[in-house]
């Protein structure tokens, strides 16, 4: 595929993202405002690859990734243009770029609302809202417990337990994002009647801190599991994406003062992977991630 996208009057040059290439996407997360750190960045840019487009004296201009899971799936994240990039084409370039990459894979990722028609005219079909909830933890409400759950700090005797019910709820084998994941982050592993029903981790990333992926059961599993690692974050700046109304949820984290800031749709193209009953996802890893 072409390597240049003409815009005004001048080419971009088009490439592969490398290891030198994160400040230049540091500086373009800063230009749509995403609050990604560098060690977020080098977390996404080790799981994952993509292209970068820069203009004729260097400047990154926009970027697109995508994180493949096993021989017949991907999810497209990092896709950042700019309203001048996007209004010149440049972000259905990339797209183009990226499902050229993945084709035979299926593909989910979630749309700004900047990006969801580029997406939907791709092909992309809408899942469902996901909600962005952040804000400093001021109190966290009394949640009533549940007979016969029990929730224990996560150890590394159950990294195993949850890379296999991340991988029911995501539908797919993504070893080597939950270990990644599992190496910067605290959790809790809830329990009932001896089995595992759910799980969240916790790490830094961006502004604070980020409860994700949250995994379990049911709403009310999910709720306990978060009211845990929000009285273990009191005071401290907290953000958690959580697919679907999930009322009980996402009414706990408002009340601890994690308001809703914004959101996105999850779209795929192919199969729909996730699980909708039994264990499901209740929290993102990452917008990029899922």
């Amino acid at each position: 595929m072409n390597d240049t996208l003409r815009i005004d009057a001048y080419e971009a040059q088009v490439a592969r993202i490398a290891a030198r290439d994160r400040a230049l996407l540091h500086e373009l997360t800063v230009s749509v405002f995403w609050p990604h750190r560098d060690s977020d960045l080098e977390l996404l840019m080790q799981l994952g690859e993509g292209y970068i487009a820069l203009d004729e004296i260097g400047r990154p201009l926009g970027s697109a990734m995508h994180f493949p899971t096993g021989e017949d799936f991907a999810m497209l994240g990092m896709m950042v243009t700019p309203p001048r990039l996007q209004a010149r084409g440049g972000g259905r370039f990339l797209l183009q770029r990226i499902m050229k990459d993945c084709e035979g894979r299926d593909m989910r990722l979630n749309a700004t609302r900047s990006g969801y028609r580029l997406y939907l005219n791709a092909g992309f079909r809408h899942v469902m809202t996901v909600y962005q909830h952040q804000g400093h933890v001021v109190r966290v409400p009394e949640v009533p417990a549940i007979p016969g759950l029990e929730l224990t700090e996560l150890s590394p005797e159950d990294h195993d337990t949850v890379r296999e019910m991340d991988r029911t709820a995501y539908g797919l084998d993504r070893r080597a994002v939950i270990d990644a994941l599992l190496g910067v982050s605290a959790g809790v592993v809830a329990w009932r009647a001896g089995r595992p029903c759910g799980f969240a981790l916790r790490r830094r990333f961006g502004k604070g801190d980020l409860i994700g992926p949250l995994v379990a059961d049911t709403e009310e599993t999910a709720v306990q599991i978060v009211a845990q690692l929000l009285r273990q974050a009191r005071g401290g700046f907290v953000r958690i994406d959580t697919p679907g109304e999930n009322e009980a949820l996402r009414g706990l984290v408002t009340a601890a003062g994690m308001r809703q800031f914004d959101t996105v749709t999850e779209m795929h193209l192919g199969a729909n992977r996730r699980a909708t009953e039994g264990l499901v996802y209740y929290g993102l890893a990452a917008h990029s991630l899922g």
